[in-house]
């Protein structure tokens, strides 16, 4: 299963241990499914999850966060942005979300914040869901 994780779900997986969240980014990790990443989504993970906040929620200094990012970058497959859709959603920030999805030829865009992306991302023929969705179905094909 091909899987590009929103910025939404990377903080809700180092927020809390005990979620779907968490347990997908775990998969990633272990390669038990494709983690796609473009280098602007790298970015904005680093941005965000450096942020005083999540830290002190994670509980990870920004060393710690900046080699759990390392590890992600890792295991993700590399996607090259080559074509733009911009601007196709309501939040910037979320188009390069879509952008390495749809470059990527994702499976899924697991995110939070469905209604932000659902009837773009239908038209381009991706299909966003929730990370609870997305966990089970990675657990059926097991």
């Amino acid at each position: 299963m091909r899987l590009v994780l929103h910025t939404s779900v990377m903080v809700a997986a180092l927020r809390s241990g005990l979620g779907a969240s968490r347990q997908l980014l775990v998969a990633a990790l272990e390669k038990r499914m494709t983690l796609l990443a473009s280098v602007p989504l790298m970015i904005e993970y680093e941005a965000v999850l450096t942020r005083p906040e999540h830290l002190q929620v994670s509980g990870l200094s920004v060393r710690e966060m900046n080699t759990m990012l390392d590890a992600v970058a890792a295991v993700a497959e590399p996607v090259r942005l080559s074509f733009l859709w911009r601007p196709t959603l309501t939040d910037p920030d979320d188009d390069m979300v879509l952008e390495t999805a749809m470059n990527g030829q994702a499976d899924y865009l697991v995110t939070f914040n469905q209604q932000d992306f659902d009837e773009q991302a239908a038209k381009l023929g991706c299909p966003v869901a929730l990370p609870r969705k997305v966990l089970h179905e990675l657990r059926r094909k097991r």
